[in-house]
């Protein structure tokens, strides 16, 4: 299989809102990162690399996929911050605490073995290390499984799934998205819901941004380094103030720490 078609990437035309939601994950990291370590585990097109640097004291972007870790190291070239290099999320070849963060967006449905990918991270990072995790939520009512995916974890199973690895797990949600009950809304909704269960969805990148063309018109090209006016930040609640339901938000974020360590 190959990743490069369904990369969140530079060049790639993008809506407001999914350059928001990229500035969100990114920003959250940042607020991490400051004179840490960093790895970045899926790192994609990379264009957070050069931002997290920005802060950080070292950024290390991996990735299995061999085309994005070439546009990676790309955006990267010149900054002695960072490095990027062809690796598998469940063999992570560093030495022990090598990392204080550690970060996957938006991969962890792709993995064959979750638990083994936590088990590196456990070895990787540094005492007081925290991983972030984020995650569409596929809880959502508007959820539609990315193609190449494998488990993917609602709210109560993300919290389970680290807290099984040995993690504290502070949990938001980002992105609410309540139906519009509108006659539109209505029809709109019925057809995308159809379109999902026929499998009519674009799988592609470049297939979804022909798609959203039509449906939004003009788009912005998602640029080779993120900055801190890409989009506005999107606003994230705790999962604990939902009372369990989920369905109304599109995204997951989990910061983690040892239950063990100090944060």
């Amino acid at each position: 299989m190959s990743f490069e078609g369904i990369t969140e990437a530079p060049g790639v035309g993008a809506g407001s809102e999914q350059l928001s939601i990229l500035r969100t994950r990114y920003h959250l990291a940042r607020s991490h990162a400051e004179g840490r370590r960093v790895l970045e585990v899926a790192c994609g097109g990379g264009m957070g690399l050069p931002y997290l640097a920005e802060v950080a004291t070292q950024v290390v972007g991996v990735d299995i996929e061999a085309s994005n870790v070439e546009r990676s190291a790309r955006t990267a070239r010149g900054d002695d911050k960072i490095t990027v290099r062809a690796m598998d999320a469940h063999d992570l070849d560093f030495p022990d605490d090598s990392f204080d963060l550690v970060l996957l967006f938006e991969a962890l449905y792709y993995l064959a073995d979750p638990e083994r990918f936590l088990s590196e991270v456990d070895r990787v990072l540094a005492p007081g290390g925290v991983l972030i995790i984020t995650s569409v939520n596929c809880d959502w009512h508007g959820f539609n499984p990315s193609p190449f995916s494998r488990t993917y974890f609602g709210a109560p199973g993300l919290r389970k799934l680290l807290e099984g690895g040995g993690f504290d797990v502070d949990l938001s949600v980002g992105f609410e998205d309540r139906p519009d009950t509108s006659g539109k809304a209505k029809v709109l909704s019925l057809v995308k819901r159809v379109a999902v269960r026929l499998h009519l969805i674009p799988k592609t990148m470049k297939g979804k941004e022909k798609l959203k063309r039509i449906v939004f018109g003009k788009l912005t090209v998602i640029p080779e380094v993120l900055t801190d006016d890409l989009a506005p930040l999107g606003e994230r609640r705790s999962a604990d103030d939902l009372g369990g339901d989920f369905t109304n938000h599109k995204f997951l974020y989990a910061v983690a720490t040892r239950s063990d360590q100090p944060a």
